[in-house]
């Protein structure tokens, strides 16, 4: 991709790596999420199979982050919050999500600064799709 003075641009997704940094960061996640105690509630909130939930997750950061769009190509408009409004995610939820992604991140992406620039946004979306005033 090039910007209007000719110089080539590179997206968030090329800078952590490409599809295997966006597939390893999404792997790494879930695996935490099964396994940390401390996401039990979390982890409780989605199906027994995480493989489904992985792929989305996947297909999402990889269009969110500058590379091709594969959850819209397949599923449509994101939607996030009202796809997620059947789960009940309050404070406890939302921070274990927090949680298990930004260990995913530390744990896959070297870059201080790029996890730093990942991580605020995520971190605002994750209050968005809270909806719950209290863990329930």
């Amino acid at each position: 991709m090039s910007g209007d003075d000719g110089e080539k641009t590179t997206t968030l997704y090329e800078a952590i790596g490409g599809d295997p940094a966006v597939r390893a960061l999404t792997r790494r996640f879930y695996e935490l999420m099964d396994s940390l105690p401390e996401a039990a509630r979390c982890r409780a909130v989605h199906p027994p199979d995480l493989s489904g939930s992985e792929e989305k997750l996947y297909e999402y950061l990889t269009g969110w982050l500058g590379g091709p769009p594969l959850y819209t190509e397949k599923r449509g408009h994101p939607m996030l919050r009202r796809r997620h409004f059947a789960a009940p995610i309050g404070p406890a939820e939302r921070d274990e999500w927090l949680l298990c992604f930004t260990r995913a991140l530390e744990e896959t992406v070297a870059s201080e600064g790029l996890r730093r620039i990942i991580l605020e946004p995520v971190t605002r979306l994750a209050h968005h799709m809270q909806n719950q005033e209290q863990t329930p």
